[in-house]
């Protein structure tokens, strides 16, 4: 089982990257021009991410719902997740962090898929550092998914429905691997998850940035983990109970 993250220092983050075409807007510019921005941001984080000694850092980059943004966009966005990968893929195994990617992304194109495998195997072996990258993800679609994979596996004998718990349960998601994260935090004034590690994130602490995606740099990351350090986790019980010692 996964430790938890001490009180005051989360061990995951997940983060939904949200404001890019608002970003775009407000500057006069084509919206694919605010996704390269927001990809600049993306370095700047992994980076502040590491130096803060996180474990894990999430990433919602691509959602199932995206598919519906217009063609021109989203081929644009193709190019740019390949260019970025390209890029850091490098960096990536030069500082021994792991890439791990969560969502249906065998259907995305065969070069990108290509890609991502490469960094995947790669950097299997480092644990100092994972950075997961959510593409073509719904959490919605995760669940289906989980549930098909252990339908198979009762098939199969090898998962008893009558003794099917959480536990069990969460080895079939994507993230089977990673802990739950403690931290999510969306950037641009939204407050909503949108379909990202709901099952995940049950007994996340929630922070809500005003900042659009490519004007959060590391002092605005330092702020989500300065509000973190103040929240008490509960888990359902009250303050009380957290504070007796273990017999």
């Amino acid at each position: 089982m996964h430790q938890e993250s001490t009180k005051n220092q989360p061990r995951h983050i997940a983060i939904i990257m949200d404001g890019n075409g608002r970003w775009a807007k407000k500057h006069g510019l084509p919206r694919i021009e605010g996704h390269r921005r927001g990809a600049q941001a993306v370095r700047q984080c992994l980076e502040a991410a590491r130096d803060h000694g996180l474990r894990y850092l999430t990433l919602y980059a691509f959602s199932v719902e995206n598919w519906d943004r217009p063609e021109e966009e989203v081929h644009a966005l193709m190019d740019l997740l390949d260019q970025f990968l390209k890029e850091q893929i490098h960096h990536m195994l030069k500082h021994k962090i792991r890439l791990r990617v969560i969502g249906r992304y065998h259907e995305l194109p065969s070069n990108i898929q290509k890609r991502l495998r490469e960094a995947e195997e790669r950097s299997a072996e480092f644990t100092k550092f994972t950075v997961g990258l959510a593409l073509n993800y719904g959490s919605r679609t995760e669940v289906v998914d989980a549930a098909r994979a252990i339908a198979k596996a009762t098939q199969a004998g090898t998962v008893d429905p009558d003794r099917l718990d959480y536990a069990q349960f969460r080895d079939f998601l994507y993230t089977g691997d990673m802990p739950d994260p403690d931290l999510v935090i969306r950037t641009s004034g939204e407050s909503r998850l949108s379909n990202f590690l709901l099952m995940q994130s049950a007994y996340s602490e929630i922070y809500f940035s005003e900042v659009l995606w490519p004007d959060f740099d590391r002092s605005s990351f330092e702020a989500a983990l300065e509000d973190y350090a103040q929240r008490e986790r509960r888990y359902g019980k009250t303050s009380e109970q957290l504070q007796t010692p273990a017999s």
